[in-house]
């Protein structure tokens, strides 16, 4: 099942859904976070009987989760973006640095990303995205799979000056529309998060090529350590960290940051495509 938000065209947010003949709106007032813990197969009956049928072209799509509580994002969790960003810890604890975005960050497929002026090294990190199903406290990881609803794809899009400006990353991070997300919710049963190929373009050119099987800490694994300290909450998000070949990895002439007019995508799949094209902000 592959649900997503959009626009109408009085700015209000509806819910849509993926079918065999291309995207149905679902009945107004239906929300998203009602059909997370919902059984795919009467998602799917209901928008055979009342879906109205979309034009893809026309869609603005909005976030997949509209008001999550908590965006809760892992670094550090490929080998290989350790190494190329130098940041390797002296020793190994058992548990992933964890930083926050917010509400602010969201942004949908196809939305533009506004740059903020005062910051100049902006970078892209293609991630695989967690969408919580049930709230959750204390859970064992392989306890975690019943309390998640499924996955989508991110940007942990970054202004690297700002990120490494202090030692919390907060302010590199959480900035207005540095979480784009989408373009579409995939419930769980279609997915693998095992196993899918990770992959970042800018203006076209592969930047990351990966897969979740190179992750340290698995989507379980994840959302048990969470939840040991904190209460994860139906609608919250959790981007799962990065593979390499960020621009903060490279040196020399290859260290090229982004700039507006600069158009990067995420493919993972199964999950579809996110896209979004960088615009110079205020």
């Amino acid at each position: 099942m592959k649900l997503f938000q959009y626009y109408e065209s009085d700015g209000a947010v509806r819910v849509g859904i993926l079918t065999s003949d291309g995207p149905a709106a679902l009945p107004r007032g239906t929300k998203m976070e009602d059909l997370l813990d919902q059984c795919p197969e009467q998602v799917l009956e209901c928008a055979k009987k009342e879906g109205v049928a979309l034009q893809e072209a026309a869609l603005r799509y909005a976030p997949v989760v509209s008001a999550p509580e908590k965006i809760l994002c892992v670094g550090l969790n490929y080998d290989e973006h350790i190494h190329e960003t130098g940041l390797e810890k002296d020793s190994k604890p058992g548990f992933p640095p964890v930083f926050c975005k917010f509400g602010n960050a969201l942004i949908g497929h196809k939305a533009p990303l506004h740059l903020p002026s005062k910051a100049k090294q902006f970078d892209y990190e293609a991630e695989l995205v967690i969408v919580m199903g049930k709230d959750c406290k204390c859970v064992t990881a392989s306890e975690a799979e019943q309390y998640i609803a499924g996955y989508t794809i991110g940007n942990d899009f970054s202004a690297r000056d700002m990120q490494f400006a202090s030692s919390q990353w907060t302010m590199g991070k959480a900035c207005d529309e540095f979480a784009p997300v989408g373009p579409y919710f995939v419930s769980k049963d279609e997915v693998d998060p095992s196993n899918l190929r990770v992959v970042c373009r800018v203006n076209g050119r592969v930047m990351q090529n990966s897969s979740t099987a190179n992750m340290i800490y698995s989507c379980g694994q994840i959302v048990s350590y969470l939840s040991d300290f904190i209460t994860l909450k139906k609608g919250d998000l959790i981007f799962t960290g990065t593979p390499s070949g960020v621009v903060l990895g490279k040196s020399g002439e290859d260290q090229v940051w982004l700039k507006a007019g600069d158009i990067v995508t995420v493919e993972i799949e199964g999950l579809g495509t996110l896209e979004n094209t960088l615009t110079a902000g205020d």
